[in-house]
């Protein structure tokens, strides 16, 4: 239905642009060199992955015709995945290997890139990459075997090396 498809342009649209990863984009490189507090780091990493996860599964869920509590728990889920895995990401510009990456460990050091680590340590941000995880788990708990592929896709992001 047009309104439905609608609503799937709008969640694109808000997901990619100012008030998503263009916005994030640009606090991540007005973020370098300069040292942010919790909330301003939530707020940029919330912006990047997290925006575009979110809207692929609300995306996703709309075109299924999930209604409001499906889609409530599918926003919850990709709020948590995205941050979860640009912690992740973080984590593994410090710990990585450059080979398995695909790109070179150690660029947000040399950046002075706004990062988890960088504000909480590495161990706090292991520890927070695992909570959110968990809670990304648990949204969709509701779904039950339908949503075995979403909970994988958390495990994947909490193991992944690249």
């Amino acid at each position: 239905p047009a309104l439905r498809r609608l609503r799937m342009i709008a969640e694109i649209a808000a997901a990619a642009g100012s008030v998503g990863m263009v916005g994030g984009q640009t606090m991540d490189i007005q973020a370098e060199g300069k040292t942010l507090d919790p909330a301003a780091l939530l707020t940029l990493h919330s912006k990047k992955t997290g925006a575009l996860l979110r809207a692929s599964l609300r995306v996703g869920g709309l075109a299924g015709g999930a209604d409001e509590a499906a889609l409530a728990h599918l926003t919850r889920y990709g709020e948590r995945l995205g941050l979860a895995f640009q912690i992740v990401d973080d984590i593994l510009d410090i710990e990585g290997n450059s080979a398995e990456m695909g790109k070179t460990a150690g660029s947000d050091l040399r950046k002075h890139k706004a990062t988890y680590p960088a504000v909480f340590g590495l161990e706090a941000s292991r520890q927070e990459a695992a909570r959110l995880l968990g809670e990304a788990r648990e949204a969709v708990r509701p779904f039950g075997e339908k949503g075995a592929v979403l909970v994988a896709l958390a495990d994947f992001v909490g193991q992944r090396r690249s």
